[in-house]
């Protein structure tokens, strides 16, 4: 099968995610020890037995969606023979990606991730900043909107976190800014004449990703892998923070490092990945369906999105023809 692999973010988690996966396939359950040993936390626990907000913490969070999209790689390679176009992740996710392109060991990225969760958290203090999803609005006039709020009211840190399907734009910064483009920014403010909506919606993440105010993350994160040996991609990575394909390790290190504090273009991102052929086959190996709802809005014909979440999808991949009616 010809495909591109796709690995979920942060928002994608729930309480047993991954569970079935540990109980049905023996490569899972192998992913999930492994986990656990090079953390010493068992991971087993976290994503099966932890409360919602437990596992809504960003240190755990970003582990246990790593673990789960890893586990559901190696099912996908049991069972079915791929050959990869490309392979994309959605912030953390793109983690994932490093691993199914052999560019990290699985241990090492758990470890990072892990790392990079707990920098991410602790870089801003709770309730100092946060993210709002931003609908309806073209990703130009959305970063017209934050520069405004950020330049010429000054009302502090605010620019794009995740352009993630046209007419959904996630922004991030500090909390007097992101209160100040909720409640009191006008449409034609900034562009005078014109009248619209500015619709939001507040995220219950604990921290501002992917913007400036996550510069010390990114600095650790840059310290924790002055020794890790990066290999080049046996398969191309569309990365997050410049939305192209990259296989040297050198370039794929430095996009991974500095995309704690970019924007993740994810609508771009997917626009190269399109490319590649007229009608896209899309794996998306993690918990839930994010990113398919994403793949949708932003071109509702051109992609065929299979998911790992129970045992009838799976078996939906696994004996796929390419000619059967869809």
């Amino acid at each position: 099968m010809k495909a591109s692999i796709l690995f979920p973010g942060q928002g994608s988690q729930f309480p047993g995610m991954g569970k079935f996966l540990f109980e049905q396939f023996k490569v899972a359950k192998l992913i999930f020890e492994e986990a656990s040993e090079a953390l010493s936390l068992d991971i087993k626990k976290l994503c099966f037995d932890s409360s919602e907000s437990d596992l809504s913490l960003t240190e755990n969070t970003q582990v246990a969606i790593l673990t789960v999209s890893v586990a559901s790689l190696k099912v996908l390679e049991s069972i079915l023979p791929l050959e990869l176009n490309f392979l994309l992740g959605h912030s953390v996710g793109e983690y994932g990606a490093f691993v199914a392109a052999d560019t990290l060991a699985f241990s090492t990225a758990v470890k990072a991730v892990r790392r990079r969760g707990q920098l991410m958290q602790s870089s801003v203090p709770v309730g100092k900043g946060g993210m709002l999803a931003v609908l309806g609005l073209s990703d130009e006039e959305v970063t017209a909107l934050c520069n405004y709020v950020q330049v010429t009211e000054k009302k502090g840190v605010v620019t794009p976190a995740n352009f993630n399907s046209p007419g959904q734009v996630v922004i991030s910064g500090e909390v007097q800014a992101l209160d100040f483009f909720k409640t009191h920014l006008k449409f034609e403010d900034v562009f005078p004449g014109v009248s619209k909506k500015i619709k939001c919606i507040v995220l219950n993440v604990s921290a501002p990703f992917h913007s400036p105010l996550m510069e010390k993350a990114e600095v650790g994160m840059s310290e924790f892998f002055e020794s890790i040996l990066f290999k080049n991609a046996k398969t191309s990575i569309i990365q997050n923070k410049t939305a192209k394909a990259h296989w040297k390790s050198e370039e794929l290190k430095i996009n991974l490092i500095q995309q704690i504090s970019s924007p993740v273009l994810w609508t771009q991102s997917v626009s190269l990945m399109k490319s590649a052929d007229q009608i896209q086959n899309c794996i998306e190996c993690g918990a839930g369906t994010v990113l398919k709802g994403l793949l949708k809005k932003i071109d509702s014909n051109g992609f065929r999105v299979f998911n790992m979440n129970s045992l009838e999808e799976i078996n939906t991949l696994e004996n796929y023809k390419p000619d059967q009616p869809q």
